[in-house]
């Protein structure tokens, strides 16, 4: 079940009703029925499955407790040791089996030995990569004494399982969404209809600007001689909007249906177009992520205390897991070194802290300095990504290599719709670039306001394309 399609539009204000009825019951049964149509929701896909997550959950409940029990240090790294061994086997075996048998294959070819391959078709769960990061939070978490352990099953599993935010983040920490869990949930309408803002906002940018991008980027890296250099140019900046409109826009359905039930989860996307640097774009990029590897990983490294340097390797360390995290391929592993390659300028000229604030925060627009440093994190960002979508490393420089021929009738098969609803969203995201999201409009005029959902709902009836499933589910 994914969040554009009929059959969630009849889960979800199903389960909206039910659940705001049972909330005049207890809250072991309000957080039951979210249990169970978190699993409902999760099982659509495949309902097998369902034994992964359970056994996560189960294994980091139980670890928890006996880590909170322990007496000696020993014994507590022990539980934790158990916890990770666990939930990154299953991460690493459904996602990245494949990965390493090809690649120690390939290995053995080219010292000289012939070697059978032994892969095996395994499927990757949804949500794999996103809920095991959940987890293993939370014990971490219990083992620093940053949190209590849940003394309630239920409690604990519906905050590994809650669907909103299963299948593609925000990867929630449980000191933020696991105590929302333990107090009892009262409906209120300003959350629930800022809930339907970010919803149709979410909606917008994923079947609108994405699903009308997409097709344009997959016809330029499914053959990119055949494209011409201007053509591909667009292709690749595309990329960048369908990229954000998928993603962000899942993100925005994720937190708005939280909010129907009383949830609040983290801002996941900051508007990270209008960044001027690259140490802030990844600020505002996919938060819930950056963050999570910078308290479990950059920090617990050492971070930048330790001189120049370390700050580097760490840096270095940081993007090729981040880029590893997203998929089982070199192409993933490449970009995030580019990316770190990319911010280790900032990081010479004591430049990566600079731009902290909002651009723009007391002004309609950009100083010209700042619009030019907008622009360029955005086009290096975009020349990097293409190794991201691309099939192979080499694929992507064969793409790049023809953009800069300057070949072909450069102009002859633009999208004018996917241009238009990319200005659109933009306009829009600028004026509330000091929001939680692009359609935080509530003090605005009823007018203003009204019209605004009405244009927006009819650009999605007219212009929304029907795709099945969102990009980041691959990861």
């Amino acid at each position: 079940m994914i969040f554009n399609s009929v059959a969630f539009f009849i889960f979800l204000p199903l389960a909206f009703i039910v659940y705001w009825i049972l909330s005049k019951k207890s809250l072991k049964i309000q957080n039951t029925y979210l249990l169970f149509i978190s699993y409902f929701f999760y099982g659509c896909w495949d309902w097998r499955f369902l034994f992964l997550i359970i056994t996560s959950s189960l294994i980091d409940y139980i670890v928890a407790k006996q880590i909170k029990k322990s007496t000696k240090k020993t014994h507590k790294k022990i539980y934790l040791s158990l916890s990770l061994l666990m939930n990154f086997g299953f991460l690493g075996f459904f996602k990245y089996f494949n990965f390493f048998a090809d690649s120690l294959i390939d290995l053995f070819n080219i010292v000289g030995f012939e070697a059978d391959y032994i892969t095996l078709h395994i499927i990757l769960p949804v949500g794999i990569s996103f809920y095991t990061f959940q987890t293993v939070s939370y014990t971490i978490d219990v083992y620093r004494n940053k949190i209590e352990p849940s003394n309630s099953i239920v409690q604990f599993f519906t905050y590994v399982s809650f669907f909103p935010q299963l299948v593609a983040g925000p990867i929630e920490r449980a000191t933020n969404l696991l105590p929302q869990f333990q107090k009892k949930r009262v409906f209120s309408y300003d959350k629930a209809a800022d809930g339907m803002r970010q919803m149709l906002w979410g909606l917008f940018k994923k079947v609108v600007v994405a699903d009308n991008c997409g097709v344009f980027v997959d016809q330029a890296f499914a053959d990119p001689s055949s494209s011409s250099s201007g053509e591909l140019f667009v292709g690749m900046i595309f990329f960048a909007f369908q990229l954000y409109g998928d993603f962000a826009g899942y993100s925005d359905i994720a937190i708005g249906s939280a909010r129907l039930f009383g949830f609040d989860l983290k801002q996941n996307f900051a508007f990270p177009y209008f960044a001027r640097d690259i140490a802030e774009f990844y600020r505002r990029w996919h938060m819930s992520l950056t963050n999570w590897f910078k308290d479990y990983v950059y920090f617990p490294l050492g971070g930048s205390r330790r001189g120049l340097k370390i700050s580097i390797r760490n840096v270095f360390i940081i993007y090729l897991i981040s880029g590893f995290w997203h998929g089982a391929n070199w192409t993933f592993i490449f970009w995030g070194f580019l990316n770190a390659l990319y911010y280790v300028p900032l990081m010479l000229w004591k430049k990566n802290r600079k731009n902290l604030e909002i651009v723009a925060a007391n002004s309609m627009f950009p100083t010209i300095r700042e619009f030019y440093a907008i622009l360029e994190t955005f086009i290096v960002t975009c020349f990097i990504r293409v190794f991201f979508r691309a099939n192979s490393i080499e694929e992507a420089f064969i793409y790049i290599k023809r953009i800069f021929s300057f070949e072909g009738d450069s102009w002859r098969n633009l999208d004018k719709i996917s241009i238009s609803v990319i200005i659109v969203m933009l306009i829009v995201e600028w004026i509330n670039r000091t929001k939680q999201h692009g359609l935080s409009i509530e003090n605005r005029p009823t007018i203003i306001r009204w019209g605004t959902y009405i244009s927006i709902f009819m650009m999605i009836l007219f212009f929304g394309k029907a795709s099945d499933s969102f990009i980041y589910f691959q990861f």
